[in-house]
């Protein structure tokens, strides 16, 4: 799988809830270039919620493929991944974009890379990006150990935070969504 630095996104799936977050630092080699990126984007009227790593251009640009192919395949999130997944593959221009996206409903989280893969992760628990390995740890033994007292958008910004006191590429600027 493509290593993507210079953010951190974070899905839980948890008691019944779906919550996406992203940190909101843009980077430029090893500089800040910008603190407050919106990394979330809601589509389908908010009942499918995506976050990116990577370069923004390419990632919005796989953010609007993404919206065409929900769109051909009736809001069909899984669909729309695997057709995503399969162009990026192997269409010349796609080939060379550099992000990663995770995307989620009310049912799933699916991670999607420019390799081809579409990946439905364990524990209900996805994280891309630089600080992606602290967020996925920190979100994990929320998930275990405060289960009861947590909502899924708490166990986002947290495992985020934790990630931001880490990593140097992602800040606390938080942009943390529900899906609907």
């Amino acid at each position: 799988m493509t290593k993507i630095k210079s953010t951190t996104v974070c899905a839980v799936i948890h008691n019944g809830e779906v919550a996406i977050g992203a940190d909101g630092q843009a980077t430029m080699g090893n500089t800040v270039a910008k603190s407050n990126v919106k990394k979330i984007r809601k589509l389908q009227d908010g009942k499918i919620v995506t976050g990116f790593a990577g370069s923004t251009a390419d990632a919005f640009t796989l953010l609007e493929k993404f919206d065409d192919k929900l769109n051909t395949y009736s809001g069909s999130m899984k669909r729309a991944a695997i057709e995503l997944a399969k162009d990026w593959r192997t269409d010349r221009y796609l080939r060379k974009l550099e992000a990663m996206m995770i995307v989620a409903d009310k049912e799933e989280i699916l991670v999607i890379s420019g390799t081809g893969d579409v990946l439905e992760p364990d524990n209900q628990v996805a994280t891309i990006g630089s600080g992606s390995m602290y967020a996925q740890a920190a979100a994990l033994a929320l998930k275990k150990h405060a289960a009861d007292h947590l909502t899924a958008e708490d166990i986002v910004r947290e495992s985020l935070n934790i990630a931001a006191d880490i990593c140097i590429y992602t800040n606390h600027n938080l942009v943390v969504e529900k899906v609907q």
